[in-house]
């Protein structure tokens, strides 16, 4: 009966884990690509756009987490709330940084004829 109470306190973790791998996987590419063409740009913007919102979901969970923590009857420790705060600052400039990478990618795949 412990070791089940121990598995079910494991369950969010390994499932918050779990989705982390997968959005990993889903922004990979988005990371060490240096140029998009036009025969794999769709599936490239695909897999982006879901790895993004994967991430937006995760930042809003973590910080409805922090300024409605769970269990209200309990103090949240201050290194809780740091880590959580310092969570929720790398998760928004990765969200700022794949979007930006998305957009850089997009403009350098055109072909701007600009003529002075």
């Amino acid at each position: 009966m412990a070791l089940d109470l121990k598995l079910k306190k494991l369950r969010g973790p390994a499932l918050i884990l779990l989705l982390w791998a997968f959005t990993v996987w889903l922004l990979y590419p988005l990371i060490v690509l240096d140029n998009v063409y036009a025969l794999n740009a769709k599936e490239y913007l695909y897999r982006a756009v879901i790895g993004i919102g994967i991430m937006i979901i995760l930042f809003g969970k973590t910080v409805f987490d922090l300024f409605f923590p769970l269990s209200t009857s309990n103090k949240v420790t201050a290194l809780q709330t740091a880590f959580l705060t310092l969570y929720s600052m790398v998760l928004a400039g990765g969200i700022i940084f794949m979007v930006a990478r998305l957009v850089s990618l997009f403009i350098q795949s055109q072909d701007f004829d600009v003529e002075m």
